[in-house]
Formats: structure tokens, sequence, C-alpha cells
């Protein structure tokens, strides 16, 4: 029983893991939609989001089917608890990429407003946050969990400075009003991509060190959550 238990959660882990892959290649995806100004990738970022979806009922199936038929104990059911949670970070991750290239559809049918160069940079920041959060979480390492939520304080600062910027041009010429807007929503997409990546890595210390950092992360001292030899 114990041995089919624990086949249940590496298969749980697995599919998890499929569905993390897929949630990285949108998001990449979307990104290069608008850099390249690439239409057909934004609507390759539109129909995956039925496969993100799929994936999302189907593990909220098997925590729920481990939940009733196992009764975990201990960090098990931890780890079954959060990874409904990190299983709904991802499908709303999925959501903010296909936001991105649909908003990447409009503007590369207009001019271009400004050189892209915050929009990429935040978006490399963010795709590492989900990657580092999602290592964190199959190797167990808290205190790569614990980096990817202070780094997401560099990208609400790049998020500010972009909506600041971009501020100006609405306010100095209307015609870059729909543009400098729909870039904002973009940048407000990755900027969540982000704070859903921190999710995962707070779940991610839940798990492995039962320690619940939300809202104070910022002042936990490293040695609170830091693997016992």
């Amino acid at each position: 029983m114990e041995r089919h238990f624990h086949e249940q959660l590496q298969q749980l882990k697995e599919t998890l893991l499929i569905m993390a892959s897929a949630v990285e290649t949108s998001i990449a995806k979307a990104i290069d939609a608008l850099v390249e100004r690439d239409s057909k990738l934004a609507n390759e970022v539109i129909q995956m989001d039925g496969k993100i979806n799929d994936l999302e009922v189907s593990i909220d199936e098997q925590c729920l089917k481990l939940l009733a038929t196992q009764q975990p104990m201990a960090v098990d059911l931890r780890f079954i608890t959060s990874a409904m949670k990190i299983n709904n970070d991802l499908e709303r991750m999925g959501d903010h990429s296909v936001n991105i290239a649909e908003l990447a559809i409009i503007l590369n049918e207009l001019g271009s407003l400004k050189p892209l160069i915050d929009i990429p940079r935040m978006a490399r920041l963010a795709q590492s946050m989900v990657k580092d959060s999602l290592d964190s979480f199959i190797d167990g390492q808290v205190e790569k969990a614990r980096d990817v939520c202070i780094r997401d304080d560099e990208v609400d600062q790049l998020d500010d400075q972009l909506f600041r910027e971009l501020l100006t041009y609405m306010m100095n010429d209307s015609q870059t009003i729909a543009r400098a807007l729909d870039l904002i929503l973009i940048s407000k997409n990755l900027e969540r991509i982000a704070d859903l990546s921190t999710n995962i890595a707070e779940e991610v210390i839940f798990i492995y060190r039962a320690k619940m950092i939300k809202h104070h992360k910022a002042t936990l001292d490293l040695e609170d959550i830091r693997p016992r030899s």
C-alpha cells in the first residue's frame, strides 16, 4: 500500500512537471511573439491554453483522490495540498501568457512605440523565477525558493519604472495612449507571473520546512529555512 502511494505521488509530481514545462513554453513564446512581432507565435500560445487547462483538471483530480483514499500525514500531506495551490498558480501563469499573446497580436498591427528594453528584461527575470521556483519544488531547495521571493522586488521596480516612462509618453502625445496602455498591461501580466512564482516558492518552504513565510518573506532569516543535515 505504501509503495503504491509513493508511486502515485511520483506520478503527481511528473504531471506537475509536464504542466510546468507547458507554462514555461507559453511564457517564452508570448514574449517572443511581442519582441519579434510574430502573431503566428502568439496564436500558438492561445491554442496551448486548452492543454494547460486540461492538465490543471487532471492534477486536481489526482490530488483529491490521494487525499480521499490515502489520508496522508506530515510532509506528504503538505506536498499534496501545496501541489493543488501550485497547480492553480501555474494555470494562472498560462492565462497571463495568453493575455500577453493577445496584446502582442494587437501591437504587431501597430507601429512600434519605443524600443523594447524593460519588458524583455522583466520577462527574463520572471522566467528565471518560474524556473527556479519549480526547480526548488522538485529538489526541495529552500534557499533557492527564498531567493525567488526576494527577486520579486526587482520585477516590481521594473514594472513601476516602465509605468512612469509610458505615462510620460501618453502625457506628451495622445496618439501613443493605446499602445502605451497595452505595454503597461503586458508589464502587469509579467509582474503577476513573478508574483505567482513567489507563491510557488512560499509553498516550497512550507512543504520542506513546515514554515509559513507569507507577508514577511523579506525579513525571514535564512537560517530559519536552511535544510538541516
